[in-house]
């Protein structure tokens, strides 16, 4: 039998972000076989990621999803949740409280900062800043987007798809030093469980170039802030379920849309931490207070394409109120427990 490199990737107890934390498993196996069931439950020092006390310090780590890793030889990522010493969901596990619907789809919009000695990659050091943003979004060229940055991301497409992530996508952002990636997954924990793992793959890659992710979403402030305004990061969250795909129409979209409303506080208090710094009704953005929806407005909270007017109101939406720290599951989650009260007819 040959050795098989196992990644576990779990989720820490930091608070207000989580971070990703792995270690290296190694068993006796055929890799062209490995099942997701083929995989132990594995244990970990929950008081060394504030996730329990050192005087009972054991947790657990439950494989949930497996993904193949093209930068170790006979390797693979797992995807993982942490559980009590007694096999229950630990208080951090935020994948085991949100419903789950394969029908129901999501397409996510990561945007980040890399950063590079404490300060976004392509702002000039010391004092002065780089141009003031306009050309850098889809920029191409040295001056737009430097020559680290797009190697990085090069890289990280091929490490996506090689590791079955669907990843549709990358472009460079508004800000000097700032990209987006998207992934799509049909059910919430299947899209958060790739939105997560793409996250891992980025850090990792970044650890070679010296160069950091910056998920906060409005890290240029202060000092960086004093001459331009810049934009923050969001993780703009696309949604359809079946019946929005294949039935809709105006009546249920009003409902659905105040139901959106009626919940906007327990969808704001999941859609990452200081998000008032970002929602300012600015930059592409609503106000914190409020909830609106409009056609093709980056400026509401819902995002209404023309395509889904143009087919009875069918097809998919556009949330654009999670920021780029927010934890994909609970945005999942909640997106699909608001849809949930809303009756088909």
């Amino acid at each position: 039998m040959a050795k098989i490199k196992l990644e576990y990737i779990w989720l820490d107890g930091y608070s207000p972000m989580a971070g990703l934390r792995s270690k290296t498993k190694i068993i006796d196996g055929e890799l062209a076989t490995l099942k997701l069931e083929d995989l132990p439950v594995w244990g970990f020092d929950g008081s060394s990621t504030q996730q329990a006390e050192g005087k009972s310090s054991d947790c657990l780590l439950k494989p949930v999803a497996l993904f193949p890793d093209a930068t170790r030889k006979d390797a693979v990522l797992v995807m993982c949740e942490v559980l009590l010493p007694n096999g229950t969901p630990h208080p951090t596990n935020s994948r085991a409280t949100i419903p789950d619907d394969l029908d129901t789809w999501f397409g996510f919009e990561q945007e980040y900062f890399f950063f590079q000695n404490g300060r976004p990659l392509g702002f000039p050091e010391g004092s002065g800043y780089p141009a003031p943003q306009g050309p850098y979004y889809t920029g191409v060229g040295y001056k737009y987007v430097g020559d680290i940055a797009r190697e990085i991301v090069e890289q990280h497409i091929d490490l996506c798809i090689a590791a079955n992530i669907n990843i549709e996508g990358i472009n460079a952002e508004v800000a000097m030093g700032q990209w987006e990636f998207q992934v799509f997954g049909k059910g919430s924990k299947n899209a958060a469980d790739q939105m997560w793992v793409a996250r891992y793959l980025l850090v990792r890659l970044c650890e070679s170039y010296g160069i950091d992710i910056e998920w906060h979403c409005k890290p240029i402030r202060g000092e960086w802030g004093r001459s331009v305004d810049w934009n923050g990061s969001g993780m703009h969250s696309n949604f359809s379920t079946k019946f929005m795909r294949e039935e809709g129409g105006k009546a249920y979209f009003d409902r659905l849309m105040a139901a959106f409303d009626k919940y906007r506080d327990e969808h704001i208090a999941v859609y990452g931490p200081d998000n008032h710094l970002r929602l300012t009704g600015l930059h592409e953005t609503q106000s914190i207070d409020k909830f609106s929806f409009g056609l093709a407005d980056r400026g509401a909270s819902v995002r209404i394409p023309h395509s889904f007017v143009n087919s009875g109101y069918k097809g998919y939406l556009e949330d654009r109120r999670p920021n780029s720290a927010a934890d994909p599951y609970l945005v999942a989650g909640r997106i699909l427990k608001t849809i949930q009260t809303v009756p088909a007819a």
